[in-house]
């Protein structure tokens, strides 16, 4: 097995760095600062990044089969054009609360976006408000999970008929089965993080169908096997990552982004809130799913 190697990529800081995905179309890196509302587009040839601007906070993103991004706003969602810096509000889900966000998302192997929502300030015995919430190209919106206190790291096994799902506050990720339409099904515990102190945040699939997810509280990545043990762990420089994706040219580098100060989750660490590539693993992504009509 190769050496790890883990770099810091230029010198952004995000108070919530999310949701990185890899456009191999155009070889570059996409992630956001949730908080502020902010969308870094970074070139690994050159190392220039290029900046765009959202309302806060943006929950999550996925890149479009023709060109720009969907986002996971507030409350609702909304298509963003790069070359014209314009954004055009999509569907609401129809929740306007003050502690109710929408946050991860992914795009589904059948051209659809589905994105969680995260519930702050809950009262301990509360019900969690909102859920995990299906976008269709046209514009159709079905809610298809409830009970989800923070939900992230959605992604999908290698044939799309397995979807993964966290909910970081308690410290569980789900796996269901997965067809072209209808509800999910088969709801099980892939894996339980609870000993190890931490819940998992931003995750994604490589090539052989492992899961990699974020272990937020402890600075750890974490590879799952396909009966959710852990088999692999990395140890981060920063307290607080939070989300991967995998990319380059030969899709062999795992991008991770980072938080500096998120609400209760802070680090004083200076590379705090940056970009890390994680190289030398071993492992390929898989390519990027997009929203709309293949």
């Amino acid at each position: 097995m190769s050496e790890v190697r883990i770099r810091r990529i230029g010198a952004t800081k995000d108070r919530l760095g999310e949701s990185p995905v890899w456009d191999e179309r155009r070889q570059r890196l996409i992630w956001i600062d949730a908080l502020a509302g902010t969308i870094h587009v970074l070139s690994p040839l050159t190392g220039a990044v290029e900046q765009f601007s959202a309302p806060a906070p943006i929950g999550s993103l996925a890149l479009r089969h023709d060109g720009g991004a969907i986002l996971a706003l507030r409350n609702g969602f909304a298509h963003y054009d790069f070359d014209r810096r314009l954004l055009t509000e999509g569907p609401s889900i129809g929740l306007d609360h003050p502690n109710v966000r929408l946050n991860d998302g992914k795009a589904d192997p059948h051209g659809r976006f589905l994105a969680g929502t995260m519930h702050g300030d809950r009262a301990p015995n509360e019900t969690p408000l909102g859920g995990l919430y299906r976008l269709d190209v046209s514009g159709a919106l079905e809610l298809l999970e409830t009970d989800l206190a923070v939900s992230n790291g959605p992604c999908f096994s290698p044939d799309g008929r397995t979807f993964y799902l966290a909910d970081s506050a308690r410290r569980i990720i789900w796996a269901y089965d997965y067809g072209s339409d209808g509800p999910l099904a088969n709801k099980r515990v892939f894996a339980d993080t609870e000993a190890i102190g931490s819940g998992c945040d931003g995750a994604t699939v490589d090539a052989d169908g492992r899961l990699w997810s974020v272990l937020v509280r402890i600075g750890k990545i974490a590879r799952f096997a396909p009966d959710g043990t852990i088999v692999r762990t990395i140890d981060m420089p920063v307290r607080h990552p939070t989300s991967v994706s995998f990319g380059g040219p030969d899709l062999d580098i795992l991008y991770v982004t980072s938080i500096s100060r998120s609400h209760a989750l802070a680090d004083d660490h200076p590379d705090a809130g940056g970009l890390f590539a994680v190289e030398g693993l071993g492992v390929r992504g898989l390519p990027a799913l997009r929203f709309g009509p293949g």
